[in-house]
């Protein structure tokens, strides 16, 4: 039962497009003035451009945000 609740969880592929992403506050202020790529938590590369609140949040990043702040 584990496994497929772990296998549910994974993204597929393309499926990050479908997500908002976890990133340092500080490296979207970077992006956006330099145009270079962010790394989110779940491991997403790209440079932002669209509106993160018209999104759900990516369920990896989410996973792992939640493991960094105990």
């Amino acid at each position: 039962m584990e496994t497929q609740l772990e296998k549910q969880t994974q993204l597929e592929d393309g499926d990050h497009e479908r997500y908002a992403h976890y990133v340092q506050k500080n490296k979207i202020t970077e992006s956006a003035v330099m145009g270079t790529p962010v790394l989110a938590l779940c491991g997403k590369k790209w440079v932002p451009g669209r509106d993160p609140e018209k999104f759900p949040v990516c369920p990896e990043c989410k996973e792992i945000y939640e493991k960094l702040k105990k």
